[in-house]
């Protein structure tokens, strides 16, 4: 039973990485590229149309996370406190700044409102993306100091960083060298899925100038990916011994460069939905690698002392996994009915589709 529901939450949490992941995306671009008003408005509605239902699927798998696996959901929303916090602002600015821009045709309004779109899109990419890196990473689970807990085995806290701003830290920080190479591969996978999305969904003058743009990204990409892959082994030498005991899970890095190599021919593709499925294809791969690299475990600890949470040692109980199953899975799919039913209401390019008025 744990194992479905880890698949479940992982699906979950994909879905809402590649539909949101388009609309920090957008906001990057955004924030950089679109120069013309124009622009400006044709691009903040192609994310201003989805995103309150994007975040739907946010907001469901917090909900399963704390019903699935609640030692987890404790042990991260307090060891993870302060950058949550920063999160949670990033997101509410994003979304006013799309809500608020066009209420009043003044200026420097606009260019307030368009600033807080961008920047809190850029923050919440490489948020999104640190937040993979202490992953992947691991934390002080019990909070080990000379060889002793000062917390309970499964409690962590980690202040924004620390004085070495290193991963191989006894007391890592949030944010240190490793953690902001993932960010940064976070946010430039990000800024291609938005540009891909904003030559499907709209005929804005940048459209040309985007294709480029997504070759040159995806250049810097593949260098990063490589880099990181290097450190990443350095960090925790057994990162790949899942993927050499069970070599089907292969499968995950091959969905990812499938995507980079796919994009390489951005300039060339004709059809906008397959540059959009290669972009795609990228954060499924990058997500169920990074999963499949680190499972069973969910949260790995940097010390001998404490063992790494686990999809098992954090579960609720069997009878309460099973009678949520049944309730999960209604939940599910009235949010794939919604998801549906709204994309086929805004299927094509959005141009001429009135938001914010």
């Amino acid at each position: 039973m744990e194992i479905y529901w880890y698949l479940i939450i992982a699906i979950i949490l994909a879905v809402f990485f590649v539909l949101d992941g388009y609309d920090f995306g957008v906001g990057i671009i955004h924030l950089f590229l679109a120069k013309k008003e124009k622009d400006k408005k044709v691009i903040s509605k192609s994310a201003g149309l989805f995103w309150d239902s994007n975040e739907v699927w946010l907001v469901a798998a917090g909900g399963m996370l704390f019903m699935a696996f609640p030692t987890f959901y404790a042990a991260v929303f307090s060891g993870f406190y302060l950058p949550l916090i920063i999160v949670l602002w990033l997101i509410i600015f994003r979304a006013i700044g799309l809500e608020f821009r066009n209420k009043f045709n003044y200026q420097m309004w606009t260019a307030i409102w368009d600033k807080a779109f961008g920047v809190s899109s850029l923050l919440l990419a490489l948020f999104f993306g640190i937040a993979l890196g202490n992953i992947v990473r691991g934390v002080n689970l019990g909070g080990v100091e000379n060889g002793l807990s000062i917390y309970e085995k499964h409690y962590f806290f980690l202040p924004l960083w620390n004085s070495s701003f290193s991963p191989l830290s006894e007391n890592p920080g949030v944010i240190d060298w490793f953690t902001i190479i993932i960010g940064l591969i976070s946010v430039i996978t990000l800024s291609i899925h938005g540009a891909a999305w904003i030559i499907l969904k709209t005929n804005s003058s940048i459209n040309h100038k985007l294709k480029s743009v997504i070759f040159k990204l995806n250049i810097i990409l593949l260098i990063l990916t490589i880099f990181s892959l290097i450190i990443w082994q350095n960090i925790n030498p057994n990162s790949f011994n899942n993927f050499i005991d069970k070599p089907y899970l292969i499968v995950f890095p091959l969905l990812y460069f499938t995507g980079i190599i796919g994009l390489f021919f951005s300039k060339k593709i004709t059809k906008d939905i397959y540059r959009f499925l290669f972009s795609t294809s990228i954060i499924l791969g990058g997500i169920t690698s990074s999963l499949a690299s680190l499972f069973p475990v969910i949260l790995p600890t940097t010390n001998n002392v404490n063992e790494s949470l686990t999809i098992y040692n954090t579960a609720a109980s069997k009878y309460g996994l099973s009678v949520a199953l049944t309730w999960g899975i209604i939940g599910i799919i009235l949010i794939i009915v919604y998801a549906i039913v709204q994309k086929r209401f805004m299927a094509g390019k959005i141009d001429g589709m009135d938001y914010g008025h």
